[in-house]
Protein backbone atom coordinates (compact mmCIF):
# COMPACT_ATOMS: atom_id res chain seq x y z
CA UNK A 1 0.00 0.00 0.00
CA UNK A 2 1.78 2.86 -1.56
CA UNK A 3 1.22 6.45 -2.85
CA UNK A 4 0.74 5.42 -6.37
CA UNK A 5 -1.88 8.35 -7.62
CA UNK A 6 -4.93 9.00 -7.73
CA UNK A 7 -7.05 7.01 -10.64
CA UNK A 8 -8.48 3.86 -7.78
CA UNK A 9 -4.87 2.95 -6.93
CA UNK A 10 -3.93 2.21 -3.63
CA UNK A 11 -3.27 4.91 -1.29
CA UNK A 12 -1.86 5.31 2.54
CA UNK A 13 -4.46 2.85 4.15
CA UNK A 14 -6.08 1.48 0.86
CA UNK A 15 -8.36 2.69 -1.58
CA UNK A 16 -8.22 5.85 -3.09
CA UNK A 17 -10.89 8.43 -1.42
CA UNK A 18 -11.82 11.37 -4.13
CA UNK A 19 -12.92 13.29 -0.79
CA UNK A 20 -9.87 13.33 0.49
CA UNK A 21 -8.39 15.19 -2.49
CA UNK A 22 -10.71 17.82 -2.64
CA UNK A 23 -10.30 18.55 0.95
CA UNK A 24 -6.47 18.32 0.87
CA UNK A 25 -6.86 20.69 -2.34
CA UNK A 26 -9.07 23.03 -0.52
CA UNK A 27 -6.57 23.14 2.23
CA UNK A 28 -3.68 23.74 -0.57
CA UNK A 29 -5.34 26.08 -1.97
CA UNK A 30 -6.08 28.37 1.19
CA UNK A 31 -2.35 27.91 1.77
CA UNK A 32 -1.59 29.44 -1.61
CA UNK A 33 -4.36 32.02 -1.52
CA UNK A 34 -2.28 33.06 2.64
CA UNK A 35 0.81 33.43 0.64
CA UNK A 36 -0.44 35.87 -2.17
CA UNK A 37 -2.18 37.84 0.70
CA UNK A 38 1.37 37.72 2.12
CA UNK A 39 3.31 39.08 -0.64
CA UNK A 40 0.62 41.81 -0.94
CA UNK A 41 1.47 42.80 2.61
CA UNK A 42 5.33 42.40 1.81
CA UNK A 43 5.87 43.61 -1.99
CA UNK A 44 3.32 45.80 -2.07
CA UNK A 45 1.94 47.22 0.78
CA UNK A 46 5.05 47.17 3.15
CA UNK A 47 5.11 51.05 4.09
CA UNK A 48 1.98 51.38 5.50
CA UNK A 49 1.24 51.34 8.95
CA UNK A 50 -1.19 48.71 9.82
CA UNK A 51 0.83 46.16 7.60
CA UNK A 52 4.40 47.12 9.33
CA UNK A 53 3.08 47.16 12.36
CA UNK A 54 1.77 43.26 12.86
CA UNK A 55 5.30 42.53 11.30
CA UNK A 56 6.83 44.15 14.47
CA UNK A 57 8.80 46.85 13.12
CA UNK A 58 9.10 49.49 14.98
CA UNK A 59 8.67 52.83 13.17
CA UNK A 60 7.90 54.27 9.35
CA UNK A 61 11.35 54.68 9.26
CA UNK A 62 12.15 51.24 10.08
CA UNK A 63 9.77 50.14 7.28
CA UNK A 64 11.34 52.19 5.24
CA UNK A 65 14.64 50.99 5.29
CA UNK A 66 13.40 47.46 5.08
CA UNK A 67 11.16 47.79 2.07
CA UNK A 68 13.64 46.32 -0.07
CA UNK A 69 14.24 43.25 1.76
CA UNK A 70 10.11 42.70 2.18
CA UNK A 71 10.11 42.98 -0.92
CA UNK A 72 12.22 40.53 -2.10
CA UNK A 73 10.55 38.05 0.44
CA UNK A 74 7.00 38.99 -0.52
CA UNK A 75 8.23 37.40 -3.67
CA UNK A 76 9.19 34.25 -2.35
CA UNK A 77 5.59 33.55 -0.80
CA UNK A 78 4.13 34.78 -3.98
CA UNK A 79 6.50 32.14 -6.33
CA UNK A 80 5.35 29.22 -3.41
CA UNK A 81 1.63 30.49 -4.04
CA UNK A 82 1.86 29.87 -7.82
CA UNK A 83 3.39 26.60 -7.45
CA UNK A 84 1.05 25.40 -4.87
CA UNK A 85 -1.50 26.37 -7.51
CA UNK A 86 -0.15 25.24 -10.29
CA UNK A 87 0.18 22.11 -8.53
CA UNK A 88 -3.51 21.59 -7.79
CA UNK A 89 -4.13 22.64 -11.35
CA UNK A 90 -2.21 19.60 -12.90
CA UNK A 91 -3.27 17.49 -10.32
CA UNK A 92 -6.67 17.58 -10.87
CA UNK A 93 -6.20 17.62 -15.01
CA UNK A 94 -4.68 14.10 -14.95
CA UNK A 95 -0.72 15.25 -14.23
CA UNK A 96 -0.40 13.55 -11.21
CA UNK A 97 2.87 13.10 -10.78
CA UNK A 98 3.91 16.77 -11.59
CA UNK A 99 1.09 18.12 -9.22
CA UNK A 100 1.48 16.14 -6.83
CA UNK A 101 5.62 16.98 -7.17
CA UNK A 102 4.84 20.45 -6.87
CA UNK A 103 2.05 20.33 -4.15
CA UNK A 104 4.05 19.01 -2.21
CA UNK A 105 7.29 20.83 -2.73
CA UNK A 106 5.54 24.19 -2.63
CA UNK A 107 3.79 23.22 0.55
CA UNK A 108 7.06 21.74 2.10
CA UNK A 109 8.48 24.82 1.65
CA UNK A 110 5.88 26.84 2.94
CA UNK A 111 6.22 24.98 6.37
CA UNK A 112 9.73 24.67 6.07
CA UNK A 113 9.75 28.19 6.24
CA UNK A 114 7.71 28.92 9.14
CA UNK A 115 9.22 26.50 11.18
CA UNK A 116 12.46 29.04 10.29
CA UNK A 117 10.11 31.49 11.41
CA UNK A 118 9.19 30.19 14.97
CA UNK A 119 13.13 28.95 15.40
CA UNK A 120 13.64 32.97 15.25
CA UNK A 121 12.28 33.46 18.39
CA UNK A 122 8.97 32.56 20.28
CA UNK A 123 7.30 35.71 20.16
CA UNK A 124 6.81 34.67 16.65
CA UNK A 125 4.42 31.68 17.58
CA UNK A 126 1.30 33.11 16.35
CA UNK A 127 2.85 34.01 12.82
CA UNK A 128 4.64 30.57 12.48
CA UNK A 129 1.08 28.92 13.05
CA UNK A 130 -1.06 31.41 10.83
CA UNK A 131 2.17 30.79 8.08
CA UNK A 132 2.12 27.08 8.30
CA UNK A 133 -1.03 25.45 9.50
CA UNK A 134 -2.53 25.95 6.28
CA UNK A 135 0.07 24.19 4.53
CA UNK A 136 0.78 21.56 6.63
CA UNK A 137 -2.83 20.42 6.52
CA UNK A 138 -2.97 20.28 2.58
CA UNK A 139 0.42 18.83 3.05
CA UNK A 140 -0.64 15.87 5.25
CA UNK A 141 -4.31 15.24 3.47
CA UNK A 142 -2.34 15.43 -0.11
CA UNK A 143 0.01 12.62 1.07
CA UNK A 144 -2.89 10.77 2.22
CA UNK A 145 -5.16 11.67 -0.87
CA UNK A 146 -3.19 9.61 -3.25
Amino acid sequence: MGLVGRRGHSTVGGAYDPGMSVVASVFVGLAALLHVYIFWMESIAWTRPEVWKRFSVADQATADVTRPMAYNQGFYNLFLALGAGLGLVLWWTGHETAGRTLVLFATGSMVAAATVLLASGRHYLRAALTQGTLPLLGFVLFLLAG
